[in-house]
């Protein structure tokens, strides 16, 4: 008997043991949900109580909210191009522009994760616009055929969660998957005063500083706000399909946007809410609810964090940091000390800029962003920073606030917001975020800000220089030779041309 019981307690330790580390083997779910052109202003998480978003809400709620993440290069093809490949703008050759052709020589994440057993697709908006050699998309396979009618004309006919169903009921064989759900709102164009039909008000949109209060940019706005909250909606249908299908226990999600809304001073600017994106993690049981981490993070960090999550190493070519570390920290506040800022930049995003020097220039920035400046080089301030009038800024999408803004003349009591919109800047600026979140007050040419300029511009440098960045290592002007694929513009007409 003594020996039949020793048998029994060494099974059942055994095969509790084996137990345990098929668990610890278990590779995660990872979903990871992308808007296009929503600011983090936009979401209840970050504190805004006029556009409703609950399903993101509750992963903040029961996971944790990033308060300093940023998107590198606030454009869609080099913002989604640092996710997929974990590298900083500058180091991605053409893919630092907008509408580039991708180089092969870069690895992806989700291509990474294809080859290693995972099952991998997306939905909607993957890595784009732009052309790349690969057989898919840098974001993985497309599962884009189902689907629906759109509640009003801006918004995209593709039923993003219910292709993710799709990709989950086709995993027959119960792999890890990853998956992009990319939605395509709220990008341009909006249905005209479709917040009327939503029953929406004019008087709950929050405008910042850098707008004139009127009703042409209050109904802009509420129109945008129906857009965002599409996106939230097919978030909440696919935690929905996770928990029906009792996935949602060891998935990974991520929620984010590519930039900042698509208005005049925000999308594809190097200003806060152009930068500054959302960034919400989820993943029961390992990420702590209701955490709010102050680390700065940056989209060349996503990938390598996904992999390591995932249980690989991240690739060699990946520059960024994988911060698995602040997600499975019990920690709130800043959990690394030395996550304390974060480089951003771009170079040319969309054709419309000419001088003597040639056409289809970019406006080279670079900055950096602590906790409590921003500091910004624009390294050719003699060109138009979004456009050239000429060609009617088209490095801002076309909208009603856009062309409130631009048909204002000198003599107008709101002529100062054109200025701040579309005007040029000068070589150096420096705000105080915590003072000046909308950026409305450059402190660069003041005395008293003389000394930290000079250390973030030299910090700066020094940084972009250990990465080789070309703009830095006086080879900058490389960006502007690099072939556009996108609609050109002809510039004896200033018509668009394929």
């Amino acid at each position: 008997m003594r020996t039949i019981f020793l048998l029994a307690t060494f099974y059942l330790a055994f095969t509790a043991c084996s137990v345990q580390t098929k668990q610890e083997i278990r590779k995660p779910n990872i979903l990871f949900c992308i808007a296009d052109d929503a600011s983090m202003k936009s979401f209840g998480a970050y504190g805004c109580d006029w556009i409703k978003t609950p399903a993101v809400d509750r992963l903040a709620r029961e996971g944790a909210v990033f308060t300093n993440a940023y998107n590198c290069n606030p454009k869609c093809a080099p913002a989604r191009a640092c996710l997929v490949t974990g590298k900083y703008s500058w180091q991605l050759k053409e893919a630092c522009n907008h509408w580039p052709h991708f180089p092969d020589e870069f690895e992806f994440y989700p291509h990474l994760l294809l080859d290693s057993g995972y099952h991998v697709g997306f939905t909607g908006k993957g890595w784009g616009p732009g052309t790349y050699d690969s057989e898919d998309n840098p974001a993985g396979p497309v599962y884009n055929k189902v689907r629906l009618k759109a509640p009003y004309n801006g918004i995209n006919s593709t039923d993003y969660a219910a292709n993710f169903e799709v990709f989950l009921d086709e995993n027959i064989e119960g792999k890890p998957f990853c998956f992009w759900l990319g939605a395509f709102e709220p990008h341009r164009k909006y249905e005209l005063n479709s917040w009327m039909k939503e029953g929406k008000r004019l008087e709950d949109a929050k405008l910042p500083e850098f707008y004139p209060d009127n009703d042409t940019i209050r109904g802009d706005l509420q129109d945008y706000a129906i857009e965002v909250e599409w996106y939230d909606t097919h978030i909440g249908r696919a935690i929905q399909a996770l928990e029906e299908r009792g996935l949602l226990e060891n998935t990974l999600i991520l929620v984010t946007s590519d930039h900042g809304m698509p208005f005049p001073r925000v999308k594809g600017q190097i200003y806060e809410e152009g930068f500054h994106v959302p960034l919400i993690a989820y993943w029961n049981g390992v990420i702590k609810s209701g955490r709010v981490i102050s680390d700065f993070v940056s989209f060349p960090d996503v990938a390598p964090t996904i992999m390591e999550a995932a249980g690989f190493k991240p690739h060699q070519q990946m520059t960024g940091k994988s911060f698995l570390p602040l997600l499975t920290s019990e920690k709130s506040g800043r959990v690394d000390e030395k996550r304390d800022h974060v480089l951003l930049g771009k170079e040319r995003h969309d054709t419309g800029r000419a001088n003597e020097d040639g056409i289809d220039l970019g406006y080279p920035v670079r900055a950096l962003r602590n906790d409590k400046f921003l500091y910004v080089r624009n390294f050719k301030p003699e060109r138009w920073p979004v456009g050239n009038p000429e060609y009617n800024y088209r490095n801002c999408d076309n909208s009603p606030t856009k062309s409130y803004l631009t048909n204002l003349k000198p003599n107008d009591k709101d002529y100062v917001y054109f200025e701040m919109s579309f005007g040029k800047r000068p070589e150096e600026e420096l705000y105080n975020i915590q003072n000046d979140p909308d950026c409305m007050v450059n402190l660069a040419d003041l005395s008293e800000y003389a000394e930290i300029k000079g250390q973030l511009r030299k910090q700066m440098e020094e940084e972009l220089a250990a990465q080789g960045d070309p703009r830095i290592m006086g080879k900058g002007d490389i960006f502007d030779g690099y072939p556009y694929v996108g609609r050109q513009l002809d510039y004896a007409t200033g018509e668009l041309k394929d």
